[in-house]
């Protein structure tokens, strides 16, 4: 095993860019093709003055429906679903970063992946189950999702016993209470709370409402996320550098720290979080 505490950054980024090779939700959605293999979809299909189909993407429900569709197309998965008021992922940009992270561990073999904060959609084991068989163990401070989460795995045979679940039961550590001793863990992944404070988790959630062109007469959170889900104190560099301080304690035990990042402001002192554990190898993707 490795000595060598080895991060994996992933800058998130809005420009039009080309995804993965190996990401199959480069493109358009086949709105089509998703309706047939989830009729559900359909009522929420419609056409927009460019004459393209689309759906309400400010509509819990709808964007559910997508996913339900995208997950049955790409992956087989019949079974999933999230209880109310839970982050409903975009599931292009989570395959994304499973392709992404995918690199690094190849040539080997059982891999085994700890996903940081799983949520109640568990979107990252079942891509990375489906595309190339890994084995999770994840972890969340929330019970409720995490049954969910294992709910999901249960009910879709294609992906039983490739997931084990942990409660994290002190959301002051990230590492230590999950981890058991002596286990190895070629990746760790993770999609941190990027918010600081509810109201900046407010504030993102009214601009992506204006982005869609919606007026908000009530501030609703129709993108869903539970608190745990959507900030922390300190927000994701809080949280990301207690993820880097706790790796210098598991760096036997771990190949690839990996986190996604969603301000480019986090990184530089990240950067300098990274020199003072003496990480060895580090890599930023946009």
């Amino acid at each position: 095993m490795s000595d060598l505490t080895r991060t994996l950054f992933f800058l998130l980024t809005y420009l039009c860019r080309m995804l993965h090779e190996r990401n199959p939700h480069s493109g358009k959605y086949d709105f089509p093709a998703l309706c047939k293999v989830y009729p559900a979809l359909q009522p929420f299909v419609s056409t927009n003055a460019y004459g393209t189909e689309t759906i309400d993407f400010s509509d819990p429900e709808a964007v559910k429906a997508l996913n339900k569709g995208l997950l049955r197309m790409f992956y087989q998965i019949k079974e999933w679903d999230i209880p109310a008021g839970y982050l409903c992922p975009p599931i292009p940009g989570r395959a994304e970063y499973i392709h992404w992270v995918a690199e690094l561990v190849e040539g080997k073999s059982d891999i085994r992946v700890l996903d940081i904060g799983v949520g109640a959609n568990a979107i990252y084991p079942i891509i990375g189950i489906r595309e190339y068989g890994w084995n999770f163990v994840a972890s969340d401070i929330d019970q409720k999702a995490l049954e969910n989460a294992e709910k999901i795995i249960v009910d879709n045979p294609s992906l039983k016993d490739k997931a084990e679940f942990r409660w994290q039961s002190n959301a002051k550590h990230i590492f230590e209470g999950v981890l058991s001793p002596y286990e190895y863990f070629h990746l760790v992944i993770c999609n941190p709370p990027f918010h600081a404070s509810p109201e900046e988790a407010m504030s993102a959630t009214q601009r992506k409402r204006k982005n869609l062109g919606i007026e908000d007469k009530k501030p609703l959170r129709n993108f869903g996320g539970q608190s745990n889900e959507l900030w922390c104190e300190g927000g994701e560099e809080a949280f990301i550098h207690q993820m880097i301080a706790e790796s210098a304690h598991f760096k036997a035990r771990v190949g690839w720290f990996t986190t996604l990042v969603s301000k480019e402001t986090t990184l530089k002192g990240m950067f300098k979080a990274l020199k003072k554990v003496q990480a060895k190898e580090v890599k930023k993707i946009e």
